[in-house]
């Protein structure tokens, strides 16, 4: 992978270069982004979560969980502090972010194009009102997953800002620890969204829940792992937040007091 480090880093073309990539970069994750929207909720794209089976059961159900699999090992890795310190002694600290974000869009794409079918229908909702409701509920999750990345700081979570700072020649920081919004009644309103995506559906397929179970399995581990980094980064602070707001399920526990 090729990242903009052709021109000297500090040198107004290595700037622009990088800023060109990070535009790309985020493209290329907001067009993959649109298409799992499609994907996931079987609506206008050409190839979803479910179709006719191609291949035997078990052989379709060890591509999917390896591509799941593949997915899940990057976006973790790649997000911890150890593997970024490593990682931008040879991609530019400017792009670190942009370059992750990239990953985790090929690695979706590579999802996209391998996921198989597996047939066996486990529920199928007919009823035009409950219908509504699952599709509402997913149309929920999506629109929770992008909002609550814009209260954190969308453009600095998916390296714009970070390409941004470079091209004007400022010293990235990174953001102050806050709870904006959403995150006042859960911890993690991303993982919400991303549950009610994979979980509100009328048609639950055995393909689509392997797909809702890896995938919260994984978002399960990777909560931890992410606290984990949260409370090195931000130390009490974050200790007291996680104590006084529920992980996931709003007012799942009675708020702290002193």
């Amino acid at each position: 992978m090729v990242t903009p480090a052709i021109a000297p880093r500090n040198s107004r073309l290595g700037r622009i270069a990088a800023l060109i990539y990070g535009l790309i970069c985020y493209a290329i994750f907001f067009v993959t982004f649109l298409y799992a929207i499609g994907f996931v909720g079987n609506l206008l794209v050409p190839k979803t979560i479910d179709a006719a089976p191609t291949l035997p059961f078990y052989t379709a159900l060890t591509i999917n969980v390896a591509l799941l699999g593949v997915f899940g090992l990057q976006h973790s890795v790649m997000a911890r502090p150890a593997f970024k310190r490593a990682w931008t002694r040879i991609v530019p600290q400017a792009v670190e972010r942009s370059t992750y974000v990239l990953f985790s869009s090929l690695c979706l794409i590579a999802l996209f194009a391998g996921w198989q079918p597996l047939g066996i229908t486990i529920w199928d909702v007919q009823n035009p009102f409950g219908q509504a409701i699952l599709y509402l509920l997913y149309a929920l999750g999506w629109l929770l997953v992008l909002v609550s990345t814009f209260l954190i700081n969308h453009f600095d979570l998916f390296g714009l800002r970070q390409v941004y700072l470079n091209l004007i020649g400022q010293e990235y920081t990174s953001l102050k620890f806050a709870t904006p919004g959403l995150y006042k009644v859960v911890r993690h309103p991303l993982y919400v969204g991303w549950f009610l995506a994979f979980w509100a559906t009328p048609t639950m397929t055995a393909t689509h829940l392997v797909f809702a179970l890896v995938t919260t399995a994984y978002i399960l581990v990777a909560i931890q792992l992410e606290e984990r980094d949260l409370i090195t980064a931000h130390g009490e602070d974050y200790v007291t937040y996680r104590r006084r707001v529920p992980m996931l399920i709003p007012f799942a526990k009675r708020r702290a007091t002193r």
